[in-house]
């Protein structure tokens, strides 16, 4: 991969800003982070079924992910974290916020799970030489300055066989009157202002930065809400808001 010129100039403050003001209402499934909280059974079964086929993994196991390094990189209060760590992983969580930090670290301590909770960032992180099985990188990339520079990065935390999964939010209309008009202006689930449209990105965008970033992207789905339902679900052909990728180390 040669020199990467790690840096942390793809931390945007004024990004890191938002994050923090809201970093109390991370586990108030009833707060600024619902979206997340009704997104994150959908998130964790494909987590979950990714990281089980890659390394032959059974769930059905008591302790499925033992043995396996996991990374989550703006992992906020731990909503992935803790899953993770339940299913016997070795979890740390690291989030350019530093006001999220100290309330994951006291819910996972109510919990009675041991996480490694690290303010810092993704390039910080691998010039210590730290590398994982598992880099969890969920609607980070659409909040970065610089995507390809990030993902370049999480690369760098990969071991030889590691696993990449990435979540973000496609660049179109509907993007736009779902992510913005509906969850922040109608809904008020989030606050006015937390996402950008231009920062979007779409599949083949992402696809394409995963490439030049040394990774192979093989698999990609979307999340879709369902206003009747209430509720989200995978799909494999409509990624026109949410979606997911998978990325392997190229062999």
């Amino acid at each position: 991969m040669g020199n990467l010129n790690m840096t942390t100039d793809t931390v945007d403050p004024s990004e890191i800003a938002k994050f923090e003001a809201m970093a109390a209402e991370w586990w108030d499934p009833n707060g600024k982070f619902k979206p997340l909280h009704m997104l994150n059974p959908c998130r964790l079964d494909y987590l979950t079924s990714q990281i089980a086929w890659e390394f032959d993994r059974d769930l059905n196991d008591s302790l499925p992910f033992v043995g396996l390094n996991i990374l989550d990189i703006g992992c906020g209060g731990g909503l992935l974290c803790e899953p993770m760590a339940r299913l016997g992983a070795t979890v740390i969580g690291v989030d350019a916020a530093g006001g999220n930090i100290p309330v994951a670290r006291a819910h996972a301590q109510q919990s009675g799970l041991d996480i490694d909770y690290r303010h810092t960032t993704a390039e910080d992180l691998a010039e210590s030489g730290a590398r994982f099985d598992v880099v969890i990188n969920m609607e980070v990339i659409e909040h970065v300055a610089d995507p390809l520079a990030y993902l370049k990065a999480c690369r760098a935390l990969m071991k030889p066989s590691g696993l990449h999964l990435c979540s973000t939010i496609n660049r179109n209309p509907k993007s736009f009157a779902a992510a913005i008009i509906g969850a922040e202006y109608i809904m008020r689930w989030l606050p006015k202002g937390t996402h950008e449209w231009s920062k979007f990105i779409t599949p083949d965008e992402l696809y394409d930065l995963l490439r030049q970033a040394d990774l192979d992207p093989i698999d990609r789905k979307g999340f879709v809400f369902n206003p009747i339902t209430w509720g989200w679900s995978l799909s494999d052909r409509d990624l026109s808001v949410n979606y997911v990728t998978t990325s392997r180390v190229p062999q």
